[in-house]
């Protein structure tokens, strides 16, 4: 019979390691602390006469040093006692007084059909290992080798590759008696509506398998080898095996390195997961194509009471860390929290770790941030606030902050640590304790970090990178363009795109700050709220202020015409529409970057050449600012018969 995570994790949590393992070992009285649960004895699994095998109740494992043996509650009596997995979890729940689930039987067939579909996986696996072997994966291993990934560490992650085949796959697995459902079952080959024939779903592409915490593979990763293709990376589809959002890249290694003493830390792809694994980081791991979810902070709290959490020091990086800041808030209990490690701005851990080595990435971690000094820093925005007003609006938006937190304790105390904060930043200097510059009244503000210099200028509060980020210099007020008003009023009417969608929402660099606003908070709240209507997110949207600024958007649309951006049209006509707008506002973005450059160069090279360029820049920004959508199909499924909006 399978046992449920949440039923052993009750056992484990229940029951002291050091009861299970003394029925069988005698204490040494000279090293252990029974008040700790910390507790030495000779090891039961090979002969010695200094004890060197330890049992720690605090984290639930055993382990010797001399010989290595290590584990839990249910391998040690697996190990030690002989016993089967469900003879020693019989024997633990009683212990633990934890009543034994009902058999079911429509679970156990689940089971079984389970373990067939990780046989076709481990198949499948076999089969993308022996093609990257082979002459036809040349050109996968040498994107490996460019990308610094050992032929070790290939081994190790069990990397492979897709051939460019429709069929490859398919044929390889009904050679070997997989049948044409369960290809279908582990998302191994697709389909299309205009063509019902099943072709794998994974061609021309490095593939990296997905494994659950028993390191069994249940899922696939593919990165591109052409530009052409419109995914990079292409992950596979949700299953019976397969949950993004319960499953974590690296997750049973890291868990592993977490029992042993490692840090557990979170990045955001494979490749930089393998980096940092490879530099000796061993509780590496990754969300898999979403944004981090509460699903997979309970995964990294069971791990780990303190996780780190990696992000780029770009504008993008510290907008998703701010909306991570926001989805952990609520949910901090006594001992549990994150850190927030913020990495030099346009590298990630791969980059970084390949340019200056592992010392560099371990002082990021080293570096890491508690988060309620992120949040201080993101309320802070980076100034002392001049006005009375502006002091009461902070000292507001921290107590929000705090007020999120469920719990009463860790709420108790981050607005305690807040008021403290407070006091001491808005505190005035006293004379004679801090160095007064020309003399005068004491000023508000503690001198150094956190004071005002002579001109009454606020000083910074934040490290440099925070201070350069955009996010503190947002430009006027102004309407949105009906360009981010399409790509607004898609997301709202249909946050379903928003996940698919999510890295490239995230670091989506809009032209007003009205609609900066409003696309920060909608990925926030869906974000919090991943299966949030459509209705409840545009009232949710209302509460903090948008409503007006959405129904200028949608009238703005409604009289040029735009009709994609309704709750009534179809998500695959809605998804089209905002690809399509999205990639032009990312092209007039480049094109007025190029502008920029193309004036500065006037400026110093008045040639006909340099002329000539900024013309053509300017009318490629023309062209984009009027081009419409016309694309094969488009609208159909929503009763449209124009193929433009």
């Amino acid at each position: 019979m399978r046992f449920s995570d949440s039923f052993l994790d009750e056992i484990r949590q229940r029951l002291p390691i050091t009861q299970v393992v003394g029925e069988h070992v005698v204490w040494d009285k000279r090293k252990s602390q029974p008040g700790k649960g910390d507790m030495w004895a000779c090891c039961p699994f090979h002969a010695e006469k200094s004890p060197s095998f330890h049992a720690d109740d605090r984290r639930g494992i055993y382990h010797c040093f001399g010989c290595g043996a290590s584990g839990d509650h249910f391998r040690f009596l697996t190990e030690k006692a002989g016993m089967s997995f469900p003879e020693a979890v019989e024997k633990l729940a009683g212990m633990a007084g934890v009543p034994m689930p009902a058999r079911d039987e429509r679970s156990e067939r689940r089971a079984a059909q389970q373990r067939s579909l990780l046989d076709v996986m481990e198949l499948a696996t076999k089969y993308f290992e022996a093609a990257l072997a082979h002459n036809i994966g040349a050109r996968a291993r040498g994107y490996l080798f460019e990308r610094g990934v050992s032929a070790q560490a290939q081994q190790r992650f069990r990397i492979g590759f897709a051939p460019d085949s429709r069929n490859g796959l398919k044929e390889h697995l009904a050679a070997n008696g997989v049948t044409a459902q369960e290809m279908i079952d582990t998302g191994l080959v697709a389909t299309r509506e205009d063509d019902p024939l099943p072709y794998d779903r994974f061609r021309n592409r490095v593939m990296f398998p997905i494994t659950d915490f028993k390191g069994r593979v249940i899922a696939f990763g593919g990165r591109a080898m052409s530009p052409d293709v419109p995914a990079k990376y292409l992950n596979s589809p949700e299953t019976e095996l397969f949950k993004k959002r319960h499953t974590l890249y690296n997750g049973q290694t890291a868990r592993q390195a977490a029992r042993d003493g490692g840090t557990v830390i979170v990045v955001e792809g494979y490749l930089d997961v393998i980096a940092a694994v490879t530099a000796g980081f061993e509780g590496a791991v990754a969300p898999l194509g979403t944004a981090m979810t509460e699903e997979h902070l309970q995964l990294l709290w069971r791990m780990s009471p303190d996780p780190v959490l990696c992000f780029d020091g770009d504008k993008a990086g510290l907008k998703a860390a701010e909306r991570v800041a926001d989805m952990v808030m609520p949910h901090l209990k006594p001992g549990y929290t994150v850190r927030i490690a913020t990495l030099p701005e346009g590298q990630d851990p791969d980059d970084l770790i390949k340019a200056q080595g592992r010392a560099a990435f371990a002082d990021v971690i080293e570096r890491a941030r508690s988060l309620s000094d992120m949040i201080w820093s993101f309320e802070t925005g980076g100034l002392v606030p001049e006005t009375p007003e502006a002091r009461a609006a902070l000292q507001a938006r921290l107590r929000d902050r705090a007020n999120s937190i469920q719990d009463s304790t860790v709420r108790f105390h981050y607005a305690q640590a807040f008021d403290e904060k407070l006091r001491a930043f808005l505190a005035p200097v006293r004379q004679g304790r801090f160095e007064q510059r020309g003399g005068g009244q004491p000023r508000y503000g503690q001198s150094g970090a956190y004071g005002y210099p002579r001109a009454g200028t606020p000083r910074l509060v934040v490290s440099d990178t925070l201070r350069n980020s955009r996010l503190l210099k947002q430009g006027a007020v102004a309407e949105a363009t009906p360009r981010e008003a399409t790509i607004v009023l898609s997301l709202v009417n249909h946050p379903a795109l928003v996940e698919d969608k999510f890295e490239v929402l995230a670091a989506l660099d809009l032209e007003t700050t009205v609609a900066q606003k409003v696309l920060g908070d909608l990925l926030n709240l869906v974000v919090r709220h991943h299966d949030i209507s459509a209705a409840d997110l545009k009232s949710a949207l209302g509460v903090r202020g948008h409503g007006p600024t959405l129904e200028r958007m949608a009238q703005t649309l409604m009289r040029q015409g735009v009709w994609q951006i309704g709750p009534e049209t179809a998500l695959a006509d809605a998804e089209i529409g905002l690809s399509h707008a999205l990639a032009l506002h990312n092209k007039k973005v480049q094109l007025n970057r190029e502008l920029k450059a193309a004036e500065a160069a006037l400026g110093e090279d008045p040639s006909d050449e340099t002329f000539e360029r900024l013309r053509d820049i300017k009318n490629q920004i023309t062209t984009v600012d009027g081009t419409e959508a016309l694309i094969e199909g488009f609208g159909s499924l929503s009763g449209r018969a124009t193929r433009s909006f």
